[in-house]
């Protein structure tokens, strides 16, 4: 659950979100952030024509701690966006607008590697939507998805390259990725 989902709940009628289970430590993130990082930078043969796109809202902080871990790692800067896919969901209608969530591409994304990064990766919608977004602002080499955690109930054909955590979930369970870790739990 991102923070822009968080704020928005309504705690009397749709629920809080009640954490059942940490299953990832601050740490463990951590690490799991160096790992994919280090992936990122081996599959690419470095961070040259890299750039990493966080999706909103949750996928943000965890793009520029990646692009931190890569700098660290490989010495150059990445560049490092947001884009908020919003407008190309198939079920906007359905979903809050929250018009806190902007797009910034730092640099142009033709002939680029882009990595998608996200939180929570699940039905695949967010993903597709960003595809759509993304190509709207050029046309890149490759696309690639990081995601902190991947946790199943694929509605489309979409997989993560970099994966911190797979997560078998029930669906009616909530991942919330957090500066504390990752916490598995329900609305109550």
């Amino acid at each position: 659950m991102g923070k822009r989902e968080r704020r928005s709940a309504v705690p009397r009628a749709v629920g809080a979100f009640q954490a059942r289970t940490r299953v990832m430590s601050a740490e463990d993130v951590d690490r799991a952030i160096r790992r994919m990082a280090h992936e990122i930078l081996e599959r690419n043969s470095g961070a040259e024509d890299v750039v990493l796109i966080g999706l909103q809202t949750g996928g943000v902080e965890l793009a520029h701690r990646l692009g931190d871990d890569m700098r660290a790692i490989e010495g150059s800067e990445v560049p490092v966006g947001t884009l908020d896919a919003t407008m190309h969901r198939d079920d906007y209608g359905m979903r809050p607008v929250m018009p806190e969530a902007a797009t910034e591409i730092p640099v142009d994304p033709t002939g680029k590697v882009i990595v998608l990064v996200d939180d929570v990766l699940y039905t695949g919608r967010t993903v597709r939507a960003a595809l759509d977004a993304i190509h709207s602002y050029g046309r890149p080499a490759a696309v690639q998805l990081a995601v902190m955690v991947d946790r199943g109930h694929r509605e489309l054909p979409i997989r993560p390259d970099y994966v911190g955590k797979n997560l078998p979930t029930r669906r009616d369970e909530i991942v919330d990725v957090h500066h504390g870790g990752v916490d598995l739990g329900e609305l109550s």
